[in-house]
């Protein structure tokens, strides 16, 4: 099921389109369009307006990567030969959540690339704090699991993939402004506090044990 569902990513464009606007976005919010995140207007060599940024993107991108999970399935009425294979729901969910957590870690992986583009300029060279932005990226892949939950409960909720991202974004961002952004913010710093992985993982848990008892009753309807 993981395999199925990754391979899917990879052969339809929607994954490229997000992951490739992510990458852009950060990139041009950090080296072209001026501001108080461009590196070079600040005048001086750091990263850290990558970490301000990603998150807001985020908010977008999770959602974008599941608004197709169930309700592709549904439109075009592979669900049902899905679930007649001998397979339980709770796989398929886990399967499906897996898959988008691995796609946003390839989303995340070029980041590193303004590490070392901030490394080399850095007078002197090197003067950067690498592990607080290896810290800084732990907390934004967590952050990441956490609105994938969140976006993938909403996707199971409606047939309609343009909903489904509505809905995600939605709740990604109340929920980013109300509870997650202290606990980011603290990563971001650096700083790996037990406390804060705790809240991130349990978001991400509880989003997709969530998701399974309603894929549950959503099927018998």
């Amino acid at each position: 099921m993981y395999r199925k569902e990754l391979s899917y990513y990879f052969s339809t464009p929607i994954a490229y389109i997000v992951l490739g606007l992510f990458v852009l976005g950060i990139s041009l919010m950090l080296w072209v369009i001026p501001g108080e995140w461009n590196i070079i207007d600040a005048g001086y060599a750091n990263a850290d307006g990558l970490f301000a940024i990603a998150p807001w993107l985020l908010i977008l991108v999770c959602p974008a990567l599941t608004m197709r999970l169930f309700a592709e399935e549904r439109q075009s009425g592979t669900w049902d030969i899905l679930r007649s294979q001998p397979t339980t729901i709770s796989r398929i969910v886990w399967a499906k959540y897996m898959a988008a957590l691995t796609m946003m870690i390839l989303a995340l992986l070029p980041c590193v690339v303004h590490l070392f583009i901030v490394y080399a300029i850095a007078e002197p060279v090197g003067n950067v704090d690498t592990g607080a932005f290896a810290g800084s990226m732990v907390g934004l892949l967590l952050l990441a699991a956490a609105m994938l939950g969140v976006s993938m409960l909403c996707a199971a909720a409606t047939t309609n993939q343009l909903v489904a991202f509505i809905l995600g974004a939605i709740m990604c961002f109340v929920l980013y402004w109300l509870l997650m952004q202290e606990h980011f913010q603290s990563l971001a710093r650096g700083v790996i506090d037990a406390r804060n992985v705790f809240f991130f993982a349990c978001m991400a848990i509880v989003g997709v044990l969530l998701t399974i008892p309603l894929i549950h009753y959503l099927t018998r309807l």
